[in-house]
């Protein structure tokens, strides 16, 4: 931010520039949300959204918007959730990249999850895939969306239906987005693994659950992130229903 408003420059460099300190502040805020200091993302968000808004560039800033979206919806703030993750998607435009539309559609499709707005939900994940798939007919994606592909659009879809208790649905989706997942990214292994653990509980499964449930605290406990911690919680706390199986009562005593 320093070189820009001190540095002199062309209005085409300034506007590079400006781009430059959104994706910075969108790899910033996601850190600080994942270690679970949300008003500082919030603030680092922000920061990004009005460098992207300078630069022109729609797509970064919706990209923004959805980020802090996400985080509103992970932590209590569900209704402005929906609320900034469709202005995200609106303000890009029908004309935007493919993946960064896609993007935009999973996390309204989150928001509306957990506002407990079903219907709205699974719309936008059909919304997404159709999204996706006109990948490459039209704009350039940003090299930034690179990892935005089907196997990502499935991991949010089966999350999705573990949220609404759908665990039918949902159980399948995870065994196949894990059997293929590589297991040296601990973290997302451990977020992934957590939903199963979850939706194997909702599917009256309680033994396979509670083996599930211990790999994600094995694996939480060798990574410094407040979410995969806060999701560990959760796992536990869904086991509770099931204490008098043998096995999850074990999992649980030792997680005591």
């Amino acid at each position: 931010m320093k070189l820009y408003r001190e540095g002199s420059h062309s209005e085409e460099v300034g506007r590079a520039l400006l781009s430059q300190i959104g994706e910075l502040a969108q790899i910033a805020g996601w850190i600080a949300s994942d270690a679970g200091r949300h008003e500082e993302a919030e603030r680092i968000y922000k920061l990004g959204m009005s460098a992207a808004q300078q630069a022109e560039d729609r797509t970064l800033v919706g990209n923004l918007a959805g980020s802090l979206a996400y985080q509103y919806s992970n932590t209590g703030q569900e209704q402005e959730g929906v609320a900034l993750a469709r202005a995200a998607l609106d303000q890009t435009g029908e004309d935007a990249p493919a993946k960064a539309r896609a993007l935009y559609l999973d996390r309204v499709a989150w928001a509306h999850t957990k506002a407990n707005e079903a219907q709205p939900a699974m719309r936008a994940l059909g919304e997404a895939s159709e999204a996706l798939a006109e990948d490459g007919e039209g704009r350039e994606s940003p090299q930034y969306l690179y990892w935005v592909d089907a196997g990502e659009l499935q991991v949010m879809e089966s999350r999705v239906y573990t949220e609404l208790k759908r665990p039918l649905r949902a159980v399948p989706l995870l065994r196949e987005v894990l059997a293929r997942y590589d297991a040296t990214h601990t973290r997302e292994l451990a977020l992934y693994l957590s939903w199963l653990a979850v939706a194997l509980a909702d599917a009256n499964e309680p033994e396979e659950a509670a083996a599930t449930a211990q790999r994600v605290i094995t694996l939480s406990a060798d990574v410094a992130s407040e979410r995969t911690a806060e999701r560990a919680k959760v796992v536990l706390q869904r086991l509770e229903e099931h204490r008098d199986v043998p096995e999850v009562r074990e999992v649980l005593d030792e997680a005591a």
